[in-house]
């Protein structure tokens, strides 16, 4: 999209100095798509520098990220609220001058820090109990209908109508770092696919990699499964189910994971962070949507296919975290064939257009 069709406010100083401080969500995926954010406040003030506070698994996203000067990452526990390590963050946050603050989770320990730094502006909707720690109010979360449009409107004027479409979540890595990563891990140089077998939530994990793995090992593709560390245990399955051409590239190191999905040719994901990584950085990626919606869900960016069961499942989408009824139909009803198929088609495609 065009991103100057967003409306702003004509009347903004384009010209004011101070930093823009954004506290995002700190899942994977919901911090991809944080970036959208970051490009409408780059429009409304371009010569103001944008910082994101993220967490340590997080810190590479930021890197790659245009727009971003820089991430600061703090580690503030989930289930305390750490009085000093808010006061040790809020001197650093003084320190950089900040002028604004857009908050985008609802709670309260997430403005916290932005209100100790005396940040002037520290925009966010209305939530947990936050009078003085947010002093720009937002209202109508409610009627807005979807977690990208709750996020992004914080980044609009107040009072401005949601676009048509929103900047799309962009991740940029240089193809001699995602090249460079490729040799330094003895990876081929054909066609290869990368796996992402893991997600949030037990019900949005597709039941078939194995298999699946094994059909494109059959193809002549190099198989990635990608991951944190919790899917060690399934990528070691996948590896004995595909045979030689399939790697275990799963770790820690969530940066591997960006570059492994830079050199991808095609992504297979659940509904999870790495798709949204995936789409980010421009690589085919193929969505499979089981208890959640896509309308919701996935990318801004697109996907090469969103897959879904083609069986009639009342329940569905169900958006829970565990299935409750039926079965699990809505994944275990998408056979491997389907999902190899459709990924030779995205092949096939994505050849084309370098082709051309």
């Amino acid at each position: 999209m065009n991103i100057n069709s967003i409306h702003t406010n004509a009347t903004e100083d384009k010209g004011d100095p101070r930093p823009i401080l954004v506290v995002p969500y700190m899942w994977i995926g919901d911090f991809v798509r944080g970036h959208t954010v970051v490009r409408i406040l780059k429009q409304r003030w371009p010569n103001r520098p944008i910082d994101l506070l993220t967490t340590s698994l997080c810190a590479p996203l930021a890197d790659y990220m245009p727009g971003v000067r820089s991430g600061i990452v703090w580690d503030l526990p989930r289930s305390r609220l750490a009085v000093a390590r808010q006061w040790a963050l809020a001197a650093e946050l003084r320190a950089r001058n900040y002028g604004t603050a857009i908050v985008l989770p609802r709670t309260w320990k997430s403005a916290i820090a932005p209100a100790l730094a005396g940040i002037p502006e520290r925009v966010g909707f209305v939530g947990e109990a936050r009078f003085g720690l947010i002093n720009r109010w937002r209202w109508g979360e409610k009627a807005l209908p979807r977690f990208i449009d709750k996020n992004a409107a914080l980044a609009l004027p107040e009072g401005s109508p949601l676009p048509p479409e929103w900047p799309v979540p962009q991740l940029n890595v240089p193809a001699e770092e995602a090249e460079r990563w490729r040799q330094a891990s003895r990876l081929g140089t054909g066609p290869a696919v990368a796996l992402a077998p893991g997600s949030v939530g037990a019900s949005k994990r597709w039941t078939y990699y194995p298999e699946a793995a094994r059909l494109l090992a059959e193809r002549g593709l190099d198989v990635w499964v990608i991951g944190g560390p919790g899917e060690k245990p399934l990528a070691a399955e996948i590896v004995a189910a595909g045979g030689p051409r399939v790697r275990d590239l799963t770790g820690a190191d969530l940066r591997n994971g960006i570059l492994a999905m830079a050199a991808a040719d095609v992504a297979i994901s659940n509904d999870s962070g790495l798709m949204h990584i995936a789409a980010a950085l421009g690589t085919p990626t193929m969505g499979i949507f089981g208890p959640t919606s896509p309308y919701y869900w996935a990318p801004l960016n697109g996907l090469a296919a969103t897959v879904q069961t083609k069986t009639t499942v009342p329940c569905q989408p169900c958006h829970r975290p565990v299935c409750t009824m039926n079965d699990h139909r809505c994944m275990r009803d998408i056979p491997a064939s389907d999902v190899v198929a459709i990924a030779g088609r995205v092949l096939a495609e994505a050849g084309a257009r370098v082709a051309h």
